[in-house]
């Protein structure tokens, strides 16, 4: 038996949906099976075309109808004859992954560059940093080496009027 079933809300996409109804139509037994998103009436959508026995396809639908994702935000689901092709189900989620991990390496390599510009400037931070703590040193030693200079002379003038 094949369906297709239309889901319609305000929020569809980007809430798993897609890998949940893949999840579970994989454990309904559901042997064909595709789902992609779309719009539908400036709703979001996602169609599904599922095909299986007609017993594992009709309690399929039961749990489409009465099971979201947790954050979904779901009007319609709405349930379709469908007579055309449908690839596997393993097809499907090879493709999905697939482009997850398309979507995924662009972002990764975003991370790494920025991470790249991230160790620049926190190298050019290092150089100021030694630079103004070899400064302060500097500064530091300056102010030791005159301040021990007047102590000597106070110890001079003291050892003067003890002797004199």
């Amino acid at each position: 038996m094949k369906t297709k079933i239309v889901i319609t809300g305000e929020k569809v996409r980007e809430v798993g949906y897609r890998f949940f109804l893949a999840d579970s139509a994989n454990a309904y037994g559901i042997y064909n099976f595709r789902a992609y998103n779309t719009t539908v009436n400036n709703l979001q959508a996602v169609v599904v075309l599922a095909e299986g026995e007609e017993e594992d396809v009709k309690s399929y639908l039961g749990f489409v109808k009465e099971n979201f994702p947790e954050h979904a935000s779901v009007k319609e689901v709405a349930v379709k004859e469908y007579t055309g092709y449908i690839n596997t189900i393993d097809s499907f989620l090879l493709t999905f992954v697939a482009g997850l991990l398309n979507k995924g390496v662009p972002a990764i390599l975003r991370i790494d560059e920025k991470q790249e510009r991230m160790l620049g400037k926190q190298d050019e931070n290092i150089a100021v940093i030694k630079e103004e703590s070899r400064k302060t040193r500097d500064v530091m030693v300056e102010h030791m080496k005159n301040d021990i200079a007047e102590i000597r002379a106070e110890i001079a003038e003291i050892k003067e009027k003890i002797a004199g």
